[in-house]
This record gives C-alpha cells, structure tokens and sequence, in this order.
C-alpha cells in the first residue's frame, strides 16, 4: 500500500504528471510588444488581461519603435525574448522577407476568421484599423482643413507643419497632393519618375517641415503651438482630445489606411501560446472590444456589427470617412523600404 500524500503541493504535482502537464505549462509565460501609448493600453485592456483571464497566462509586455536590428540580433542569437510583436505592414512585410518571422498567416484559423482584405499577410495577423490624418489646429485658419493632402497647401493654411521622419505615407501623401489617384500610387512609387516626383513636391515645403518619430509628438506639437497643422494617427489625437481636452480637429479624407498585425518571431519558445493569443484577439466579440478604448476599427468583419454606431462613426472603417482612403501596402514598402528609406535620409539632411 503506498503511502499518503503528505501535503497539496505534493499531490498536485503528482496530478500534474498523471495529466502530462509540466510546470512550465502551470506557469506558461508570454511576452508581447507593441508601440506605447494609448494603443498598447487599450490591447492591454482588451487582448492581454483578456487572454490572461481566459486561460491564466502571465502575459508581461514590451514596447518598441520598430526597430528591426533588435529583433534580428535576437533571431540570429537564438535568444528571443519576445513571443508576439505588433507591427504595421510594411514593417511585418520587411520582416517577413528576412526570414524573421513565422508563417502563421498560412494557418486555417486565420485564413477562415473572416478578416477583411488586407488584414492578413504571409507572416501577419491584423487585430485594428488605423488611419494617417491631418489633424490640426482649430481656429486658426480662416477655411477648415477638410483632407490630408492640405498639409501641402501654405497659402491656405501657412505655418509649420509635422511629419512622420519616415518615407512611410510621406511620399504617398506627396503625390496623392500631386494629383495622384488613390488607385495608382504605388504604381506610381515604383518608377524613378515617380520617386522624383513625390520629393520635388516634398521640396516645395521643406522649410515649412517639423519632424516628429514617436506617435505621441504630433498632439504634443499642435498642442504646443509649434507647429499648427500634422500627419497623425488618428488613435493618437483622439486620445488627447478625449485624455488631454486638446481639442484637435481630424481632416479624414485622403486617409492612409492601415492595420497593427500580430506577428510571431522565429525561435520562441512558446510557439504555440503565440499562436493562441493572436487566436483570441481576433475572436469578433474580443475584436470588437478595442474601439470602445481607442478609435481604431476592428478587422474581423462580423465584428464591426458588434460594434456601437456612434463609436463606429468615429473610426477609420467608417464610411463617412472613407473618402479618397488608400489602403498603405505593406508589400510595397517590404521590397522597397530600404533604397526609399535611404533616399529619406539623405534627403532629410541636405
């Protein structure tokens, strides 16, 4: 007869075995990065206590700028430290290619979750819509700002205006205020011809330029009175004026469309953990839970039903501001980033 557990801790371990569960999985870890701010609280709220909740992970959280020597130095060092990482899509795309990441977007789970076009790439996951706007000053012009493209127009709305020190929606912006239709930007940007165009009219308002590299700056700019005019994340300016009474005003048309995507690097060591949490942000009735804390849209489509219509009147998904929207492409920027972003630098420091 074999003798009697002495106490919990023993039994439960000896449970643990029977059931084939380690201790590692009664502790399962996960690390998830995102870019700060407003956006990373409301996936805290929504998706990390969440999924922490429902299956009683410790989810611990980082946060970057996209820089992606960090991430390949932990990928080449076979020591990675982050399980999940939000990226926009050029980014995740960038990524993609330098064999960085695992193809999670060829799961069955994610090809059949009803994810609108694209939110769903080799190597990403979509989770929220978002929006590059021009927001601005109120009142200090004498006719409102109704599209993005008036960043370009000094004689209407003189004064110092703010952009992203990025290539990124730069150059699209550039031609889009050229005369460029939505539909044949990128087309466009993959010529010489077209680059060369896109930064002569960058050069038109150089002298006029406040650069800005984190996400927050913009709001802090306008509010400052530094600059009255800026390209933004919507996310971010409806934060201030909602957190910080700045009250900004959103020029939405001419929009640049795009997602923050889940991705997943090579060499986690919980692979499948990762794949579940991106799993669960993209349930609709989880998905649809971001828009109440921040104003981007969901990307499952039976979860903008879910959503309220005063809240969804004020997203980038709404058709009430969808007018002249070009959807930024991701692949586009993985093949052409590096030349453009050179180009960008050099340009910037003339």
């Amino acid at each position: 007869m074999s003798m009697p557990y002495r106490n919990s801790a023993c039994l439960g371990l000896a449970l643990s075995l029977v059931l084939g569960v380690g201790s590692s999985a009664l502790s399962a870890e996960l690390k998830i990065v995102s870019w700060g701010g407003a956006l990373q609280e409301a996936q805290t709220k929504v998706f990390f206590d969440g999924f922490a909740k429902a299956t009683g992970t410790t989810v611990k959280q980082d946060s970057w700028s996209g820089e992606l020597a960090k991430l390949r130095a932990m990928v080449d060092s076979g020591n990675v430290v982050w399980d999940v990482v939000d990226m926009d899509p050029q980014t995740a795309a960038a990524a993609c290619d330098q064999g960085l990441l695992e193809r999670i977007g060829e799961d069955a789970a994610y090809k059949n979750a009803g994810l609108v076009d694209g939110a769903l790439t080799e190597c990403a996951v979509g989770t929220s819509t978002y929006a590059t706007i021009l927001a601005f000053q109120k009142d200090v012009f004498s006719t409102t700002p109704t599209s993005l493209v008036d960043i370009f127009d000094t004689k209407t709305f003189p004064g110092k205006r703010a952009f992203r020190k990025s290539p990124v929606d730069t150059l699209e912006i550039a031609l889009l205020a050229d005369g460029v239709a939505p539909g044949d930007v990128y087309k466009t940007l993959e010529t010489p011809e077209g680059v060369d165009r896109a930064f002569k009219k960058l050069d038109a308002i150089k002298g006029d330029i406040v650069w800005w590299e984190a996400g927050a700056q913009p709001a802090q700019l306008l509010k400052s009175g530094e600059v009255k005019m800026a390209v933004a994340w919507n996310g971010r300016i409806a934060d201030a004026n909602s957190k910080e009474n700045a009250d900004l005003g959103i020029a939405w048309k001419n929009q640049i469309r795009g997602f923050d995507m889940w991705v997943v690097p090579v060499g986690v060591k919980e692979l499948k953990l990762a794949k579940d949490f991106v799993t669960y942000s993209i349930k609709p009735e989880v998905n649809a839970e971001l828009s109440k804390y921040i104003a981007y849209g969901p990307t499952v489509e039976a979860a903008s039903a879910l959503v309220d219509k005063a809240v969804l009147d004020g997203l980038p998904s709404a058709p009430s501001n969808s007018d002249g929207a070009l959807a930024q492409d991701g692949a586009f920027w993985g093949t052409n980033g590096e030349a453009l972003n050179a180009r960008f630098a050099s340009w910037v420091a003339q």
